[in-house]
């Protein structure tokens, strides 16, 4: 889907990921972690890196004095304080002198801006407040830092009294702020409310930059920004995958994309939207986060279609049900099968799969489409079972050859003293072209000593498999209500370094359905191995 050519004006952005982001619960970056980001985002095209709160942790300190020492080609790293203290004379206030000690051009000093705060957090008179932010500008811009002032509860202080949040703004401004931050520190705004609020401080500060800072505690961060960016801001404020207090930051992964796709307003770097995904993957990856598979733009779900309808129409024309294309954000559309799914899909994962399904055998579409509803009933899903699906096709379409015949397997598990582990042991005996084989294996579990037991079985005869992992081993129980007895699903990604593919196996027995997925993982990979073979051959 091609769009406009940009507009000439820019909006910059400010990432608040290592200091807000990481007041999220769950959320931590390691010492060397935060370095890897602030690279990440400056390679993106991302213009301040707000760093963390100056002095307030040893790790905020170490971050600001290891920055220092590296080369960021695009991005300013900003350092976060707050103004001076109601009682304490500017020059001697601690946070304002780690501000200094930070060495950043730019520094964020948060104040107040709404008289509920001004009286009943800090205890001090309007003027005193003032004073506070006019001292506190003034003392670090007369130190050479570039000062953007976030003015702290604005929304909520502006609904109570516009006149005294306009005051703050001004305050900062005269003091020598380069910018004045509109924050919804609650997250209680709606876009609409936003969009008033931000015209109005932009007519009073036509040359100023000013910035939107929304918190997500309604679900409107991203549309509250977007708004705010319609009603005028020149910066955005935010978090990477919306990581934040409470219920999050304003996601700037899903507000760049719609900067630059559907405002046709550029915001990083040229050519780096395409990276969108891959930064918010690593992301996670460094702050030990799950990606979030329905993430918007980004995440594994967004482009993925499930109903034959919707499938079908997308094949014809993917903007029927797409409103970006998935390459242009680093990302990629997928089918899966389900009870849902059409004809359409059944040929599309089958050609996926390297099988070919004729449109002329619509016998074999009926057959596939029947025994898939009939195996979700049982409590089968083959939307993360690629490999499942492939086999369970091939022996559709009787072209499936077993790897080995199964005689038998017993696994034990034994605990011998309450201060003791559990000890799981597996043996099993399989035939591999009328050749048996015995083996036992060992495991941290039941499942694992079946997994060692298999492989020492079938490696002899198939080497393909001694490089395959098991990287991902999850179970659902699918009817609760039936406590012990209920219908349990394994789904297990594996992979042998080059790629991936997921299996699936249902029912009462959790082991049973482990080794389900088990063997599907083992045949998926031979004949993926056969295959290639074949077409080398």
């Amino acid at each position: 889907m091609k769009h406009e050519t940009h507009s000439t004006r820019r909006v910059s952005l400010y990432d608040a990921t290592l200091r807000d982001g990481m007041q999220g619960a769950g959320i931590h970056f390691s010492e060397s972690g935060r370095i890897r980001f602030a690279h990440l985002l400056d390679e993106f095209g991302i213009d301040f890196i707000e760093g963390g709160f100056a002095g307030s942790t040893p790790s905020n300190s170490r971050f600001f004095e290891l920055a220092r020492r590296e080369h960021f080609a695009h991005a300013k790293i900003v350092a976060f304080g707050s103004t001076r203290r109601a009682r304490i004379a500017v020059e001697e206030d601690e946070q304002l002198k780690e501000l200094l000690q930070a060495e950043t051009e730019y520094v964020t000093i948060f104040g107040k801006s709404s008289m509920l705060h001004v009286t009943d957090v800090l205890g001090v008179t309007a003027e005193m407040n003032l004073r506070m932010i006019e001292e506190s500008v003034t003392f670090l811009t007369a130190r050479g830092r570039k000062v953007f002032f976030d003015a702290e509860q604005f929304f909520d202080g502006y609904k109570q009294d516009a006149a005294y949040a306009m005051r703050t703004l001004e305050t900062a401004q005269s003091a020598g702020a380069v910018g004045l931050v509109l924050c919804d520190t609650n997250g209680g705004c709606l876009p609409h409310e936003v969009f008033a609020t931000v015209q109005a401080v932009v007519a009073n500060f036509p040359q100023t930059c000013i910035a939107i800072h929304s918190h997500n505690d309604s679900g409107m961060a991203v549309a509250c920004s977007i708004e705010a960016v319609r009603a005028g801001v020149s910066q955005v404020q935010g978090c990477i995958n919306g990581y934040g207090e409470r219920t999050g930051n304003a996601d700037l992964i899903s507000i760049i994309p719609a900067l630059e796709l559907k405002m046709n307003l550029p915001c990083i770097g040229t050519g780096q939207l395409q990276n969108l995904r891959t930064v918010s993957i690593v992301a996670d990856d460094l702050a030990n986060l799950r990606p979030s598979p329905s993430a918007p733009y980004v995440g594994r779900d967004a482009f993925c279609h499930k109903a034959g309808t919707h499938a079908n129409a997308v094949m014809k024309n993917p903007k029927t049900f797409e409103h970006v294309e998935p390459e242009s954000v680093g990302n990629q559309r997928q089918f899966v099968l389900s009870e849902q799914s059409g004809g359409a899909i059944v040929r599309q994962k089958a050609k996926e799969l390297g099988l070919d399904i004729s449109k002329s055998d619509p016998k074999l579409i009926r057959s596939v489409l029947k025994e898939i509803k009939q195996r979700e009933l049982d409590g089968f899903a083959y939307e993360a079972a690629d490999g499942s699906f492939k086999i369970l096709l091939e022996k559709m379409m009787k072209k499936h050859t077993p790897a080995f015949e199964l005689d038998g397997f017993r696994v034990i598990v034994e605990k011998r003293g309450k201060d003791e582990p559990c000890l799981s042991e597996a043996t099993i005996k399989v035939r591999v072209n009328g050749k048996e084989e015995l083996t036992a294996g060992e495991g941290h579990g039941p499942v694992d000593a079946l997994n060692e037991a298999m492989r020492k079985a079938l490696t002899h005869f198939y080497p393909e498999i001694e490089h395959v992992q098991l990287t991902d081993f999850r179970v659902r129980i699918l009817d609760p209500q039936d406590a012990t007895r209920a219908q349990t699903r394994v789904v297990i990604e594996s992979s042998d370094g080059t790629r991936q593919w997921g299996t699936v196996g249902v029912s009462e027995n959790i082991i049973e359905a482990s080794w389900q997925a088990l063997l599907d993982s083992v045949e998926y990979k031979l004949l993926d191995a056969s295959r290639n073979r074949e077409s080398r051959e």
